[in-house]
């Protein structure tokens, strides 16, 4: 699967969007596919969730406690994370 290649293949201290993850696989509006494919499969293929956020670089997910565990793991790996849960894009992101 095109998109579980892309998301392995983000390094750590790197992130990538939905979107550019989409358009990797080949289909440039397939962002919400990335979204469920990360929900469903990140245990079972052992994926780097949390280096997928926005476009806009805001960390999105709906559940707190999750959003929170994002931000950390990102953090430990290097990726600055502003109070208001963004990064920059021009700094940290790949593809």
């Amino acid at each position: 699967m095109e998109v579980i290649s892309a998301i392995k293949q983000i390094p750590s201290g790197k992130v990538s969007s939905y979107g550019r993850i989409a358009r990797i696989a080949g289909n440039s509006r397939g962002a919400r596919q990335v979204s469920r494919i990360l929900h469903t499969l990140s245990k079972k293929h052992n994926l780097p969730w949390h280096r997928v956020i926005s476009s806009t670089g805001k960390i999105v997910i709906q559940d707190e406690q999750n959003a929170i565990l994002q931000k950390e793991l990102l953090l430990n790996e290097g990726v600055q994370v502003s109070p208001q849960n963004t990064v920059d894009m021009k700094i940290y992101a790949i593809y």
